[in-house]
């Protein structure tokens, strides 16, 4: 009996690294997801969330998933990055810029527009979602073609029975969420794209390509990259290898494409920032 328990046990790691090493890996053009600069972030940034480039495209304003604050993370430099108390510590996921305001997504839904940054009167304006029905959220962009922030669901439950991944858009004019999703993902395209079973597609970061137009979104929990139009439809999709994505939580670009992703710590790996130059003509 114990031979035949030892036997599966082996058959089944066997079977698993069968299935890693039979997962193809690629790179969107323009880029080699091989070759990342790699930034490795200091201990208050282990639960490393959200990123977003900054205006000057040296420093990062990132969150971590437990704090109500908003870090400003200098990558070359070892002192402790500043940072912007906003409000009470909780789950939060995400942030996005329209260029002049800023936001913070907690995985509610719930909204924050913070107010004087990196001022001792930093506050913020909570804006609730108020559409019913179990929600999390991880995922939050500007859209400026709809003058809108777009949060992703990460697992909301019309989308478990449906085989789709909803976004909801935040309308800046009303500053309120419209109750109708802004688009739906399908799932099953994405499956197609990268040849595997995807079950839920669980977005934990988004962000709109500054050159293509088109919408890039990593998952941690399904390790992928996948990339669609601005309302939702899938065109390209990519597995990502778990040594170098260990847990990618956030992705923001520089003006000129080069594109930027947050690793959380887990396991034995550190939070990090990888750094992908953006080549148009490879």
């Amino acid at each position: 009996m114990q031979v035949r328990y030892i036997a599966f046990f082996f058959l089944f790691l066997s079977c698993n690294a069968f299935n890693q090493e039979d997962k193809q890996y690629s790179s969107p053009k323009g880029y080699n997801l091989a070759e990342p600069t790699r930034y490795r972030v200091r201990q208050s940034m282990q639960e490393i969330s959200g990123i977003v480039l900054a205006p000057d495209e040296h420093h990062i304003m990132a969150i971590n998933d437990e704090e109500g604050k908003i870090y400003s993370i200098d990558l070359d430099t070892e002192k402790p990055y500043p940072t912007s108390k906003f409000d009470k510590s909780g789950d939060y996921e995400d942030l996005a810029t329209t260029g002049n305001d800023w936001f913070v997504l907690k995985s509610n839904g719930h909204l924050y527009q913070v107010h004087g940054m990196f001022t001792d009167t930093a506050d913020a304006t909570h804006y609730k979602l108020s559409i019913p029905g179990k929600r999390e959220f991880e995922s939050l962009y500007f859209d400026a073609r709809n003058n809108s922030l777009v949060a992703i669901c990460k697992a909301c439950e019309e989308d478990k029975r449906e085989g789709f991944t909803s976004a909801y858009r935040f309308q800046l004019n009303t500053m309120e969420y419209d109750t109708a999703p802004a688009f739906r993902i399908n799932v099953a395209e994405i499956a197609r794209l990268t040849g595997g079973d995807v079950g839920h597609f669980k977005p934990s970061g988004a962000a709109v390509h500054p050159i293509e137009n088109r919408l890039y979104i990593v998952s941690a929990v399904n390790r992928m990259l996948v990339i669609t139009d601005l309302d939702g439809k899938v065109q390209e999709a990519y597995n990502l290898r778990h040594r170098r994505f260990a847990q990618p939580e956030g992705i923001s670009f520089t003006a000129n494409g080069d594109m930027y992703i947050s690793n959380e710590a887990v396991d034995e790996a550190q939070a990090n920032i990888l750094k992908f130059k953006y080549n148009s003509s490879r």
